[in-house]
């Protein structure tokens, strides 16, 4: 019974740890097919970096794609990334995705390059540089495990931050990178202790207060209640 419940809490963690992103990712398909079946283009209100005009850019950028290759490249990685980051870091990542969203925008419109910037790789490179470099400064199994598994699948994202492809928004890139950095010392994990934490045993019917001859014993007990 209790592998039922841990199963449907599990479960239902996971389902929850979808919502943003997946929201995230509607928006996306919805602008997108309305411009297929509209045969019309919105990148003109993509990012112009330094253009105080476009500031909007800064919000827009993430939900506009170039084609649908763009896009299903954008949404696999948005979704797996951004659960990711919501499943482990439930208690942090609502603030880590706001910021996320208006900082990678705000810095490929500091450095960008004097083009339109669209696609919502920048975000997708700051959940990576976030769960990368917060599972290594954890010291938690679980969080460097993450770690681990997001270098394993995309690992060779890491060439994307430097100029080689001038058809490509390096510059979002390095941003959105920088950021996930960033925060990641903002937002620094606590180091858990895994197996064991200290605890005070107290005789239940003694008044503390009074009696300065109680003797506190100090033993340790499995922590079951750590956060994960």
């Amino acid at each position: 019974m209790n592998l039922e419940t841990d199963s449907k809490t599990e479960l239902k963690k996971m389902l929850l740890a979808t919502v943003i992103p997946g929201s995230f990712i509607f928006i996306f398909w919805m602008i997108y097919l309305l411009e297929v079946s509209l045969s019309i283009s919105l990148a003109e209100y993509g990012l112009r970096p330094r253009e105080v005009s476009q500031w909007f850019g800064i919000l827009t950028m993430p939900f506009l794609h170039g084609g649908f290759e763009h896009i299903i490249a954008n949404t696999t990685s948005f979704l797996v990334l951004g659960s990711l980051l919501f499943y482990f870091y439930n208690d942090k990542a609502i603030q880590i995705f706001i910021w996320t969203y208006i900082l990678s925008g705000l810095f490929t419109w500091i450095i960008g390059r004097s083009s339109i910037h669209i696609g919502a790789s920048a975000m997708i490179y700051a959940f990576a540089g976030y769960l990368f470099t917060a599972g290594i400064l954890s010291k938690n199994i679980r969080h460097t495990a993450i770690a681990l598994i997001v270098v394993f699948l995309y690992g060779s994202m890491i060439w994307g931050i430097f100029p080689m492809n001038n058809n490509v928004s390096w510059e979002g890139h390095l941003s959105g990178f920088a950021v996930g950095i960033i925060l990641s010392f903002m937002y620094k994990p606590p180091k858990y202790i895994d197996e064991f934490t200290a605890y005070s045993e107290f005789d239940e019917d003694c008044d503390c207060t009074e009696d300065d001859n109680i003797e506190i014993k100090y033993s340790y007990k499995e922590n079951t209640n750590k956060q994960e």
